[in-house]
């Protein structure tokens, strides 16, 4: 049974959906006016996956993530730029879908945008209004804090704490430091449209509120987001609907946590982001790696991480995600070549099988625990690789790739034809440690090649199996794929 980790309870707790089968989740998406970083791409990946394993386990997901595509930043860019809103939105839009392609995240089900829910939105804010949970002042409208009761239960603060250590300017608008914004009245140079209150546009938090009721209904089963969101975002989220509905607004509350650069969270203000294309641009210059390749080697690095945990983000990570990638795919051209034709299906083989799924699905099914889920992969091609060495059949070859491309598409894994060995090229006087094969990579003559598949051939014949497979992987890391045939021979190739 799945089990996730509920901020709203603060447990791991047993999934159920409100409607056997079918999954309703919603996600907050980004704000479009710059391109996205490595955290945004986390984020959008972690969601991604979480459908990917609902569906996986037979759940109907309806997804939906929205574009927030009017808010402060996105009109001082169009401001700045001397263009329209909506050029800026249009352009980031855009932009987001090829970066979220190049990483292979799936579309949502539905994709709204604020700004075409200004009927929801006002419909709402005017419920609150009417329920005395929301006030209005000169053309604004706020959240009143103080009449909700359960403000806080979703970030575990406390009203009376939140307003001793508030750090907010003074606003005489407002009741209460804490109230927060549902409608702003416009101001010059700034879009807006019509409302009972007077010309304005929306505050952020009511636009979630808004879409998630409009297309997923009052209650539904999941709402995720970065855990940068949990307050005030996703506290104003849950307080304004719950208010406004009298029902519990979303049932499982799913965070994932922040990408950092040396330590500290990766950001814009901070100035410390590397946007997506930026990652790619510099991998295809600096290392020759092709879009395909780039995308599968981001994806392993960010799942190589458990999603709540924090990521920190480094060349050093993409190096060793390359290099374990570099391993898969050596297997997998080693397994496109024929087997012995007397080779008898290896029983060893569905064993194997058997326990990589087993153990896939219980890495998956406690939160979500794909660190452990990419070790059973590991495992797996341990196992398939010292089953090569005796002889497997066609068949079985063709079974054993099945299993890593069926299990790992919930991961986004292992599922391209053919695969690129040309890591970053060094100096052949460089000294690389058989015991730290990632530190770089060489051109190896064919008498290099020789003399490691010597080392290796003595190496296993003290039965040193992990310090072989090294010399193995540092071949493979110079696209050199090596073959033990049954008769105990070992070929090379390039």
């Amino acid at each position: 049974m799945l089990k996730l980790y509920n901020t709203l309870s603060g447990a791991k707790e047993t999934f159920a959906s409100l409607v056997p089968g079918s999954v309703r989740m919603y996600v907050c998406g980004v704000t479009v006016y710059d391109y996205c970083h490595v955290g945004h791409a986390r984020s959008a990946l972690i969601f991604d996956v979480l459908r990917r394993y609902l569906e996986y386990r037979g759940f109907s997901v309806e997804f939906v993530k929205n574009f927030t595509d009017v808010d402060d930043k996105i009109i001082k860019r169009a401001n700045d730029q001397g263009v329209p809103y909506e050029m800026v939105t249009k352009k980031f839009i855009q932009a987001y879908y090829d970066d979220m392609g190049r990483l292979g995240v799936r579309r949502a089900t539905r994709e709204p945008k604020a700004t075409d829910h200004m009927v929801d939105i006002i419909n709402l804010v005017e419920i609150l209004i009417a329920k005395k949970l929301a006030y209005r002042n000169n053309g604004d409208v706020y959240f009143d804090v103080a009449r909700y009761e359960g403000y806080g239960r979703l970030s575990k603060r406390k009203l009376v704490e939140l307003l001793v250590g508030a750090r907010i300017e003074v606003d005489e608008r407002k009741r209460n430091p804490m109230d927060f914004a549902l409608w702003k009245a416009s101001k010059p140079g700034e879009p807006a449209w019509p409302s009972p209150w007077g010309p304005g546009r929306p505050g952020w938090h009511i636009e979630c509120s808004a879409m998630s009721i409009r297309h997923l209904g009052e209650t539904f089963d999941i709402h995720g987001g970065g855990m940068d969101l949990i307050f005030p975002h996703h506290e104003n989220e849950m307080a304004q609907s719950c208010g406004a509905t009298g029902k519990e607004f979303a049932r499982f509350w799913v965070h994932n946590g922040f990408v950092q650069v040396n330590k500290e969270k990766m950001s814009k203000s901070l100035g410390n982001f590397f946007t997506i294309r930026e990652i790619f641009e510099t991998l295809r210059a600096e290392q020759g790696w092709t879009e395909k390749t780039t995308g599968e080697v981001l994806r392993y690095f960010l799942l190589a991480t458990h999603y709540r945990g924090p990521l920190d983000f480094s060349d050093e990570g993409l190096r060793k995600a390359k290099s374990a990638l570099d391993g898969f795919y050596d297997l997998f051209e080693r397994l496109k070549e024929s087997g012995s034709n007397d080779a008898i299906e290896n029983e060893r083989l569905k064993e194997s099988v058997d326990r990589i799924r087993l153990g896939f699905e219980r890495a998956m099914d406690d939160d979500l625990n794909t660190p452990v889920a990419v070790a059973e992969f590991q495992r797996f091609r341990g196992e398939v690789n010292k089953l090569l060495e005796t002889g497997l059949s066609d068949l079985s070859r063709r079974q054993a790739r099945e299993e890593f491309r069926r299990l790992g598409a919930v991961l986004e894994l292992f599922q391209l034809e053919t695969w690129q060995f040309n890591p970053r090229k060094v100096h052949i006087e460089d000294r690389i440690d058989v015991n730290d094969i990632g530190a770089a990579a060489i051109r190896f003559s064919d008498a290099d090649i020789e003399q490691k598949l010597a080392e290796r051939a003595d190496l296993r014949s003290r039965r040193e199996f992990q310090k072989a497979d090294q010399i193995r992987s540092l071949l493979a890391s110079d696209g050199i794929t090596i073959e033990d045939k049954p008769d105990g021979t070992t070929r090379w190739k390039r």
